[in-house]
């Protein structure tokens, strides 16, 4: 018994910091180990079928782990991605993540406001934010951060494309080329990028 208790401790050390129900199960740790591990103070619930080891360091930003868990393709967007690129001041109140359109939405805890975007352009600029040694969420790079913010000016404001454009030319290496080049992807979005880096430059 006690070597199948540590056996299944092992086998949870193993999966990423914040772990699921699911990945549990799939790890070859039996339901009622699990919720037994739990009860002895082993590992704690941090949401609806989530868990983390109890003396594991607490992970930072904990609701990525869930929207990652759950909808793999999920990549960080608009308003949330800008400010994680200190592009903007503005917080959201809910994370703004992205879907490629028709995908389904998960129901999670962690307040997300979605988004459906075309599966044609969905990978332009899209990196990773690795979140732990073993988990990452996807992160639109500064470049179609700014793009989606001209793009979507008519729902996010002008205001949030012209400062995010101004805040990534002060920087060292913004190539507006490279941000031209990537306008031929987003026609719709090219001319006001254009005429407001003719302003500004």
């Amino acid at each position: 018994m006690a070597g199948d208790r540590g056996q299944a401790q092992e086998r949870l050390r193993k999966l990423p910091s914040v772990f699921s129900h699911r990945m549990a199960i799939d790890a070859g740790v039996a339901k009622s180990r699990l919720y037994r591990l739990r009860d002895e103070g082993f590992i704690e619930s941090v949401g609806r079928g989530r868990f983390r080891i109890a003396d594991a360091e607490f992970p930072a930003d904990l609701e990525f782990h869930e929207i990652t868990q759950r909808a793999p393709e999920a990549t960080i967007c608009l308003v949330s991605a800008l400010n994680r690129h200190d592009l903007t001041d503005q917080i959201p109140a809910a994370i703004d993540i992205a879907l490629p359109r028709g995908r389904r939405r998960p129901v999670i805890e962690a307040p997300v406001a979605w988004h459906a975007f075309d599966p044609a352009t969905f990978a332009i600029g899209r990196t990773e934010l690795q979140l732990d040694e073993k988990t990452a969420i996807g992160l639109y790079g500064t470049e179609r951060c700014i793009m989606d913010a001209f793009r979507l000016r008519h729902l996010e404001g002008h205001e949030l494309a012209i400062e995010a454009l101004k805040r990534w030319l002060r920087r060292r290496g913004s190539s507006p080329a490279s941000l031209l080049a990537m306008a031929r992807d987003f026609p719709k979005a090219r001319p006001a990028l254009q005429t407001a880096l003719e302003i500004l430059l």
